[in-house]
């Protein structure tokens, strides 16, 4: 399994990382764009992430701004529903408009930091990853 981290702040990138390597790879993105790059060069070589950890809150593009260009990457390249990866919001925002924006956007899920490790893992075994 594959996992792209996209998030600013480098205590819960690497602590997200460190969690999500017990799956398998797991590469990191400092904000928006560098995760966007990086998750249409992983589809392009044809070994795209199965997994996204996406934080809302990012100097320049916030994650759901990042978030629907994710998709229009997978759309473009005729990936669609649930056949793309599974794109997991991590925020401290715990508020309906955010919640709503994410899932509308097609968020798999939302995640209200700090992690819940055993919470992440509960996803992992619904969305039969492991």
């Amino acid at each position: 399994m594959r996992t792209l981290v996209i998030e600013d702040d480098f205590v819960t990138m690497t602590v997200n990382q460190e969690i999500m390597l017990s799956f398998g790879n797991c590469d990191v993105a400092e904000d928006g764009n560098i995760g966007l790059k990086l998750f249409e060069e992983a589809l392009i070589s044809g070994n795209g992430y199965d997994v996204v950890l996406l934080d809302i809150m990012m100097p320049g593009m916030i994650g759901l701004e990042v978030l629907p260009k994710l998709r229009e990457i997978e759309s473009n390249k005729g990936i669609n529903g649930l056949d793309g990866a599974k794109i997991f919001m991590t925020t401290a925002l715990d508020d309906f408009d955010n919640i709503k924006s994410a899932f509308k956007n097609q968020a798999d899920s939302y995640l209200v930091k700090p992690l819940d490790k055993d919470k992440l893992i509960q996803l992992m075994v619904e969305f039969k990853f492991i």
